[in-house]
């Protein structure tokens, strides 16, 4: 029996598949313009691997869940973060996921939910913010973010996307340093994080999901602004779908 997590988010998709107790594939793929035709492709790709869907159990959750027809339940990407991060871990914390359309802070007790925040309907202070940044300035994330540690500190003071992107028009064109236009990028996601973080309450342990875990330097300097080390995983960005497999299984 396989018990599979799919996590159709607003820029990517995530598969995670158990088999019995062990994680078996984690895959990713662009979400694309249709959550519905992203589903049809996981499908198509997880019976090349011979893995059945209707000899398996399915839960799929993130933006595009109601877009899984063949999934046997579709669980909030809140309740499956939390679940997927305590099984990386192995123990209780506050999880922080940045996401393309918004980031969450999310409290574990006992390897649930019990408390969680979101920031408000902007797409400043996440994922969709940076990849637009980074457009303006001709680089990957991986380089803006990786320039950023080398930058001196300027301030972004635009609290709207449309509005930052000119301000960060305005300062390259007054000749200022890449460097600190990136710092000044990344410390406006980092920024906003540290203000929901205030307001929703920490624990002791960080663990931040999504895929800025993959880029270090962001990691890096996200640990900095809150002043802790931030922890992560190289499945991190799998968390939302390893809760969903797992939630398959315990059902």
């Amino acid at each position: 029996m396989h018990y599979i997590g799919i996590d159709i988010g607003s820029t990517a998709a995530k598969v995670s598949v158990f088999n019995d107790d062990k994680l078996i594939e984690n895959f990713t793929m662009p979400t694309g313009w249709s959550s519905i035709e992203t589903s049809k492709t996981i499908r198509e790709k997880l019976e090349k691997e011979n893995i059945k869907i209707d000899e398996s159990k399915v839960v799929a959750t993130g933006y595009g869940r109601i877009s899984v027809p063949y999934a046997n339940k579709t669980i909030t990407e809140i309740t499956c973060h939390g679940k997927g991060t305590h099984y990386l871990l192995g123990r209780d914390s506050t999880v922080i996921d940045i996401g393309g359309q918004d980031t969450k802070i999310i409290t574990l007790d006992k390897g649930k939910v019990s408390n969680f925040t979101m920031n408000d309907k902007c797409a400043a202070g996440t994922g969709r913010f940076l990849e637009l940044m980074a457009n303006t300035l001709g680089v990957s994330i991986d380089e803006l973010v990786q320039m950023a540690l080398s930058g001196e500190d300027i301030n972004i003071t635009s609290m709207c996307t449309v509005f930052a992107e000119s301000e960060v028009i305005s300062l390259i064109g007054s000749g200022t340093k890449r460097e600190g236009i990136a710092r000044g990028i990344v410390n406006s996601i980092t920024g906003r994080v540290y203000a929901l973080l205030h307001k929703h309450g920490a624990t002791d342990t960080i663990f931040l999901t999504g895929g800025l875990c993959e880029v270090e330097p962001f990691v890096e300097l996200l640990s900095e602004k809150l002043g802790t080390k931030v922890q992560t995983s190289p499945l991190a960005r799998y968390a939302g779908s390893i809760g969903a497999a797992l939630l398959a299984r315990d059902m």
